[in-house]
Formats: C-alpha cells, sequence, structure tokens
C-alpha cells in the first residue's frame, strides 16, 4: 500500500485533482470517497467525470443511490454512487454494482467499511474539512460540497493505494502533485498555501522532491 497526502486550496485545485487523477483510472477500477458533508466528495467526482470525458452533470447522487455517466467517446463509464443511506453490505449487494465494475470507474462516497469487498484493488480517498481557519476536521457540515465559498478552506487529502493494480502509485502520485502546482500557479498568487497549518510540505515542495512527503 502506498499513500499520498497533499492540500488543495480551494473548488479549482480539488477539480483539478480529480481530472489529473482520472487519467490515471481505467476500467474495473474502484475510488473511495471519505469526508465530512461538504467535504468535497462531489466537487472532487466533477474532476473525474471531466477527464474521462462523459455524458450528464456530476451531481451528488444522494437521493437516487447511484447515476451512470456513459462516456461521450472510447473509455469507461462513470458509475458515481452515494453510499450514505446504505446501512449494511446486502443493501451495497442489492445495487449490483460488480456487474458493472469491470468496464466502469466507480466512484462511491461514504463507502467505506461498505465497498471494499467490491475489488481488491482501489484507492481510499479521504477528505479532511478544516473549520474557523485553524485546520481542523470536524463532523458535520451542510449537505451541499461548500467549496466555492471563499471561506471554505484548504481540503488535507490522502490517498490511500492498495493492492497490486496500484504497484506504480509514486508515478501517478508525482502527477497529481504537479496538476494541484499548476492550478496554485494559475490562480495568481503563487504564493497562496497548499500546506497551511499542516506541518507537511506544501505541493510546491513535492512536486519538486516528492521524498519530502516523508
Amino acid at each position: 500500500m502506498t499513500d499520498l497526502t497533499i492540500d488543495l486550496p480551494d473548488a479549482d485545485a480539488t477539480r483539478a485533482f480529480g481530472l489529473a487523477l482520472a487519467r490515471e483510472l481505467r476500467a474495473g477500477d474502484l475510488v473511495m470517497l471519505t469526508g465530512d458533508l461538504g467535504a468535497g466528495k462531489t466537487t472532487l467526482t466533477q474532476g473525474i467525470g471531466t477527464g474521462l470525458g462523459v455524458r450528464g452533470q456530476v451531481a451528488s447522487p444522494t437521493f437516487i443511490i447511484a447515476r451512470v455517466h456513459p462516456p461521450l467517446a472510447d473509455g469507461p463509464y462513470l458509475v458515481h454512487v452515494d453510499a450514505y443511506r446504505l446501512g449494511s453490505l446486502d443493501e451495497v449487494e442489492a445495487l449490483d454494482l460488480d456487474a458493472s465494475l469491470d468496464e466502469s470507474v466507480t466512484v462511491v462516497e461514504w463507502g467505506q467499511d461498505l465497498v471494499e469487498s467490491l475489488a481488491e484493488d482501489r484507492l481510499e480517498i479521504t477528505i479532511e474539512r478544516p473549520r474557523g481557519g485553524l485546520g481542523v476536521s470536524v463532523a458535520g457540515g451542510e449537505p451541499d460540497d461548500g467549496l466555492d465559498a471563499p471561506e471554505a478552506g484548504v481540503r488535507h487529502v490522502t490517498v490511500r493505494a492498495v493492492g497490486d493494480r496500484w504497484a506504480d502509485f509514486e508515478r501517478a502520485a508525482a502527477a497529481l502533485r504537479a496538476a494541484v502546482v499548476e492550478v496554485v500557479e494559475a490562480s495568481g498568487d503563487p504564493d497562496t498555501p497548499v500546506g497551511t497549518d499542516t506541518g507537511r510540505p506544501d505541493a510546491q515542495a513535492l512536486a519538486a522532491d516528492p521524498s519530502a512527503e516523508k
């Protein structure tokens, strides 16, 4: 297992992270997203949808549990699942996600401890949402993403790569870091903090020297 930890300063960086991640994904991949309400899980999935080039608006599928986005050209489907209202493995199995897994990129919000059995190889992404400028994660929050508000704050993201599929994840991690750095620099404020109050190196330092993360 390999981990990547990086800070995303705003919604644009979060979508860019998702878009860069999409370039590393292929049919059969499972991505689990964990984070409080409003942490940015759907915003990140929007970036994945853009990167995969799928049809339809990527939005929270809370009330219909799952949305299927077909590709506009060649490429995998995007299956976007919100497991927030699912309380057991039986309810997950009733969705029959494994039937479409081989031909889709499957992104599951709130899937921790529910969907790990779907695939031995997966990415487990945790998004921590600071509150009050203190860099502290708290439970709760509003049901929407909330990332476009100026006060939304930096998101602390950890990607855990599980299984042989991701044996070369360090290469993918470097591309993800570079995508975030590019967005920060394009914002016109190269001093925008990407590692505020975390005690970790910022994204620019990590892109230049991935070993600085350890």
